[in-house]
């Protein structure tokens, strides 16, 4: 179970989204994504996981790219929530990011492009966070055991999607889990997301479980069946 001190910070950060939608003019995503979602739905997502161990050669991006771990003072402006004219799901997407940024989760890699601006991020956590993945997401995934890793909340800016990058960074930070003595790199997507899924297989991962959520009456049950 987890304690007050790790829920509140959450809740916090959480109740700060739920604001920016409001004064931003979206209350009907408020309702649908965060409320309407927990009273009743069904996701699938796919796990995959890809083994270090196994020679792989990189994918390549149509542009040269900087992949390091995020800096204070990078330009995270593909998560600006003023742009005019947002839309209510990519205005949704960028809170998401912007929230686990400021839950301080260890470690936010980043894609710099060309023009110096951060274009992709993505998170690498080892098992000693288990605590932290928990106070984030709760159970939605599995305890890490040693030898593993997670990679969580990839995003493509925008302006920079449809260019491989994806793929590339991935494949590439999926690697800096040798740090800390991983073999085994796990992501989950959703079912429904095509593209994710083929940038995650082009990155060397490989599908081997499925998990389902289900939410009633703000209840979550979560579980996790092998993929023959």
């Amino acid at each position: 179970m987890l304690s007050p001190a790790s829920v509140l910070p959450q809740l916090l950060l959480r109740t700060q989204d739920a604001m920016s939608l409001l004064v931003r003019g979206h209350p009907q995503t408020l309702l649908r994504r965060a409320l309407g979602t927990r009273l009743h739905s069904e996701t699938l997502a796919i796990g995959l996981r890809r083994d270090l161990d196994c020679p792989f050669v990189h994918p390549t991006a149509k542009l040269p790219l900087v992949i390091r771990p995020l800096r204070s003072g990078d330009d995270l402006s593909i998560l600006n929530i003023d742009q005019p004219e947002l839309t209510s799901d990519v205005l949704f997407e960028r809170l998401s990011q912007r929230r686990l940024i400021n839950a301080g989760l260890p470690t936010c890699w980043v894609a710099i492009a060309p023009d110096g601006k951060v274009c992709y991020m993505q998170w690498l956590v080892a098992p000693s966070d288990n605590d932290r993945i928990r106070a984030q997401w709760d159970d939605l995934f599995p305890q890490l055991a040693p030898g593993e890793a997670l990679l969580e909340g990839a995003f493509t800016g925008d302006a920079y999607r449809g260019q491989g990058i994806m793929a590339h960074a991935m494949s590439r930070i999926a690697v800096a889990a040798r740090d800390f003595g991983a073999r085994w790199v796990h992501t989950f997507v959703g079912v429904t997301n095509t593209p994710s899924l083929k940038g995650c297989q082009r990155a060397g991962f490989v599908p081997f479980q499925q998990r389902s959520e289900a939410w009633r009456l703000l209840r979550r049950r979560v579980a996790f069946t092998p993929l023959a």
